[in-house]
């Protein structure tokens, strides 16, 4: 990942009325700006095991090329709510151990900025929390 500016000083956490906290724009925000980039905490297989009988099962991200292993993102990500058409999008450098936010459209000031948590797969397949 190329080093890059980014707006976490345009972010805030706050309370939604569905999903608990949410991260929304405290300024309008261009398409294809990077938002945040934060570190992450890579976790083997078999912690990943562990973890998925976990309520941080809800939290973590899919790691590594083969998916296997898993990653506890700091900063504000682990607040993104879910949306199959989101105005965001993460990305993931395996070798630096960043993941970077970026905007997919304008977002207007107040908006919640959301992403889908399918990533790059079937972007319409359902999530843990809807096959409940």
């Amino acid at each position: 990942m190329k080093r890059m500016n980014y707006l976490h000083h345009a972010l805030q956490i706050r309370k939604t009325r569905k999903k608990g906290r949410g991260v929304f724009a405290l300024e309008a925000l261009p398409a294809g700006i990077v938002v945040e980039i934060a570190p992450v905490i890579v976790m083997t297989a078999a912690e990943r095991k562990k973890l998925d009988k976990t309520l941080l099962h809800d939290y973590i991200f899919e790691w590594g090329a083969d998916r296997k292993s898993c990653c506890m993102a700091l900063g504000y990500i682990p607040l993104y709510n879910h949306s199959y058409k989101p105005n965001c999008e993460y990305l993931m450098n395996f070798k630096s151990e960043l993941i970077a936010i970026q905007t997919l459209r304008d977002i207007k000031k107040g908006e919640e900025l959301q992403f889908n948590y399918n990533g790059a797969g079937d972007l319409d397949a359902p999530l843990w929390f809807h096959k409940k």
